[in-house]
């Protein structure tokens, strides 16, 4: 396991209830243009922070693949979703769970609208690989969105900043992988949001 990935054992850090201040899921959800019907893979999903929100948003015509490489956090993902209301649980029904690293998500060729990467890109040890691997599910219009840790702020919260990677370094690296109309923004208090089109060929 990289030494930068986050431990399934401190799982219960990322449910604390002052990140909804921070990193408001619902301000994700629109900033990543989220409509009904898409399938959207998150990657690196943890405690599915993201993952149930989305599923919420897209209603039970969509998907939502949880892929994390941690079983820990996909059985956190599955619990949420049991403890769930009844009128949600038909959107969440559609959150498959997927235990998987980022470089080999196994998911089926062009089956994403969305490929997310929320708070892992820092971790990540062979990006081009992971890049290549999300050009392979995304479909044909599909987007890649990447959004993690601001290096110019710091907080109690998060990675070391010697360890968050500068918005330029992710613009480079999805340009020089064919990723196309890259676009840089920011979410909540201390996240950067990073956005592309797949490559016209993969």
């Amino acid at each position: 396991m990289s030494e930068r990935r986050f431990p399934a054992s401190q799982a219960q850090r990322l449910e604390d209830p002052e990140r909804l201040v921070w990193l408001p899921p619902a301000e994700v959800v629109t900033a990543l243009g989220i409509q009904s019907g898409m399938t959207v893979a998150d990657v690196g999903a943890g405690t599915g922070y993201l993952s149930l929100p989305l599923a919420a948003a897209l209603g039970p015509k969509g998907r939502v693949y949880a892929v994390d490489a941690q079983e820990e956090m996909l059985r956190w993902i599955a619990a949420k979703v049991e403890n769930s209301e009844a009128s949600s649980r038909a959107a969440l029904a559609e959150i498959a769970l997927v235990h998987a690293d980022a470089v080999a998500t196994t998911l089926p060729s062009a089956s994403c609208d969305l490929y997310l990467s929320a708070n892992v890109w820092h971790e990540l040890e062979d990006v081009k690989t992971v890049l290549a691997e999300a050009a392979r599910v995304l479909k044909a219009d599909g987007r890649l969105a990447i959004l993690d840790w601001r290096p110019d702020v710091e907080r109690n919260a998060g990675p070391p900043l010697d360890h968050r990677v500068p918005t330029e370094v992710v613009k480079q690296e999805l340009e020089s992988a064919g990723f196309r109309s890259v676009n840089i923004g920011r979410v909540g208090l201390y996240s950067w949001l990073v956005q592309a089109e797949r490559p016209a060929s993969v």
